[in-house]
Parts: C-alpha cells; structure tokens; sequence
C-alpha cells in the first residue's frame, strides 16, 4: 500500500474516533430530575419538591429552562445574544412574568461568577456517562458537588450561569437550601429540533413585574 494511501487512512481514523468520542448539543433537550434530603424541620416541602423535574430546551442562543412539581412551574426564557430573560411563575393559579435586562441578568447570577471546579481523583458511571467529580467553589465560601462528562458539549454554555465554566455537561450535582439538599440528575438527553414556540414570550395571561420591582417588595 502506498504511504499516501497508509497516511489518508490513519487520518480518516483518527477523524472517526474523534468525531465519536463528543458530541456537540446545539439544539436539544435535557431533562433532570430531581430528590430531596431534608432536616427534620422541612419533612412536607421536601415531600412536594421530590420527584421534581428540571427540564431545559436550548436553540442557538435560546434557552427554556423549566422547573416542574407539585407545587406548580417555573420557566426562565433566556436569550444569550441580547442577554435579557423572563421568569414565569405559575403556582396556585396565580401567573407572575418577571422581565430581566442584561443588567437583571448578570444581578440575578452574580454569586456565579468566578466559580471554580476543583477536579477530584473520582469518577462514577451515571446515567450512562462515565463522569468525572468536582467541587464547584463559590466566592461566598460555599461549595457543591457536580459529575460531569467531556462525552457532551454544549454549545450555548449562557444557559445555566452556574455551570458556564464548567468544562463538560453536567451529569449529577448537589445543591443545599437550608436543611435541604437537592440532587439533580441527567435522565434523558434528546438531539431533536425545539419548536421556536417553546421561546416566545407571552403576551397576556401573566401579571407583568420588572426585577426591580420584585426585589423592592
């Protein structure tokens, strides 16, 4: 065999493995669910958050991320190419839209930023995924636990600002709210198109409030 034959077919391999080994999530849907540990001082809003499901829809620069339980929904709208947002509440039959500058936005994330992963020496197989563990470290001195594979790229990373950094999809990570930890695990991932619906912004049906006017409450 000719070496030029010998080198095109080393490429193509090498082409192949790569092209195998990620996966790029331009558009698409990712679906957590959630459990809940408590204290003993929350044992009935642990019972109605348990069995949760966080659902995110990303297109380009689009993201839905919507929070499902018993209590009722939220969603946060968010587009990172203006970088204004909404957050609708559903809970009760009462509906809230909140309405996000870029400004709101980055007010809104900013415990996120300067996060840091610290790699651990684990890993653990979840959901399908051979995953690495890191210690998320926050600037107020708080700290969480994330299982992440390189396996998944996302491509819009402004959709969840807590794991913008993050080098890898997460997989399963822990947070605390009081006595309660939360733990968010992958369930499914689909690679199929999302309707442009899933992002439009209602037009009635929603008190309107700003994010001013939320925080002066």
């Amino acid at each position: 065999m000719k070496s030029y034959s010998i080198v095109f077919l080393i490429s193509f391999a090498f082409l192949s493995s790569s092209s195998t080994a990620q996966k790029t999530l331009s558009e698409g849907t990712l679906v957590y669910n959630m459990s809940v540990e408590t204290g003993s001082g929350e044992p009935k809003m642990a019972d109605m958050l348990d069995g949760a499901t966080t659902t995110i829809y990303l297109k380009g620069n689009e993201s839905r991320t919507e929070l499902v339980s018993s209590l009722g929904r939220e969603a946060t709208i968010y587009d990172a190419a203006t970088g204004k947002g909404v957050i609708l509440k559903d809970y009760s039959g009462q509906k809230l839209m909140i309405t996000m500058t870029p400004q709101n936005w980055e007010q809104n994330n900013n415990k996120y930023e300067g996060i840091v992963f610290d790699n651990t020496n684990e890993t653990a197989t979840i959901a399908g995924f051979k995953c690495k563990k890191a210690i998320a470290k926050l600037k107020n001195g708080t700290s969480f636990t994330v299982y992440y594979t390189t396996d998944v790229n996302v491509a819009n990373k402004s959709y969840d600002a807590q794991f913008k950094t993050l080098p890898g999809l997460p997989v399963q990570y822990e947070m605390e709210n009081g006595k309660m930890k939360f733990k968010f695990t992958l369930a499914s991932i689909n690679y199929n198109p999302v309707p442009a619906s899933k992002f439009e912004i209602p037009t009635s049906g929603y008190r309107v409030m700003t994010y001013e006017e939320t925080k002066a409450k």
